[in-house]
């Protein structure tokens, strides 16, 4: 049996405990080890191993709270999960890199340029994320907007991208609307599916608090305290990003993420992304990140597929 005693400082008891000590009962609990609250001290008494892995789950919650204002049941139950999965955190994780908490780690910047688009994400209302595949582009966009959705910073996340092979018409297409549009949505669900379980994406859904769909369905709408996010724009036409970019309201921000190598709209359309990137250069508030092969993180192939592609041997 061993013992432990925590000096918390500068971290409001209540918010780090839980209505009623909710957050150290659900740790003791889980770990099977007792905990003791008196004053700004935490006594924790219990197996070695064990103390030292409630440790790390008490110094992330602090970190949470020092990062968004408070820590959820959510966060804790996703911080013992990892403890009692065995996966840890990597030591140079601070509240201020961490973007999110999932179920299987922490979603954070992994280099440079990704950085500074999520830095950039919190200064500016109106994000562009540019770059070739596996980048990161729209991966980190639903890890910052889900974070704001979960922060109350925003009551609504919506995610879109263009139909482009349908032409943004979809009626001759077999089955109901979802069958329709669920081979151009695929890739955001498969995004959220990384950060949510399909119950808590479906509760999102059913309260409207996420929106999953083709850029043609967000025309004549106002969009206000929503996190928007426009995925693929490299196969936009210029009308289509304008009227894009003119739907944001009151509290609301956007990420528009795409490829300018790899634009499938017909030969003398303009791209919508393209077109932006001339016209929207110097406004306040609008921010462009370029993204590069050195930024890539999925297979350790598409960096090497990347710059063959480029001439870069």
């Amino acid at each position: 049996m061993a013992t432990k005693v925590i000096e918390i400082k500068g971290t409001d008891l209540a918010l780090l405990f839980g209505v009623r000590d909710a957050f150290l009962n659900k740790i003791e609990s889980s770990f099977l080890i007792k905990l003791f609250a008196r004053g700004n001290q935490l006594m924790l008494e219990g197996d070695e191993t064990r103390i030292q892995q409630v440790e790390r789950i008490i110094g992330e919650m602090i970190l949470t709270i020092n990062q968004k204002g408070f820590v959820d049941e959510e966060d804790v139950t996703t911080l013992i999960n990892l403890e009692l999965s065995g996966h840890k955190l990597p030591e140079e994780i601070t509240a201020e890199s961490v973007i999110l908490f999932k179920k299987s780690g922490v979603v954070r910047p992994r280099s440079a340029n990704q950085e500074r688009y999520y830095r950039s994400t919190l200064q500016n209302d109106i994000v562009f994320g540019i770059g070739p595949a596996g980048t990161g582009k729209t991966y980190l966009a639903v890890a910052i907007a889900l974070a704001a959705l979960r922060n109350h910073d925003v009551q609504r996340l919506i995610l879109t991208r263009p139909a482009v092979e349908a032409g943004e018409s979809l009626g001759f297409l077999p089955g109901d609307l979802t069958e329709k549009i669920e081979p151009y949505l695929a890739p955001l669900y498969d995004a959220l599916y990384d950060f949510l379980t399909p119950d808590k994406l479906k509760a999102y859904e059913e309260q409207h608090a996420v929106e999953i769909l083709p850029l043609a369905y967000m025309r004549g709408r106002t969009l206000n305290n929503a996190y928007v996010i426009l995925d693929e724009a490299q196969n936009t036409t210029p009308m289509q990003m304008k009227m894009f970019l003119t739907r944001l309201g009151v509290n609301s921000k956007a990420i528009i993420t795409g490829d300018i190598t790899q634009i499938d709209l017909p030969s003398h359309q303009k791209s919508g992304l393209i077109d932006a990137l001339e016209i929207l250069k110097g406004i306040d508030g609008i921010d462009f990140v370029y993204f590069d092969a050195t930024d890539v993180v999925r297979h350790r192939l598409v960096k090497a597929i990347i710059k063959a592609y480029n001439g870069n041997h």
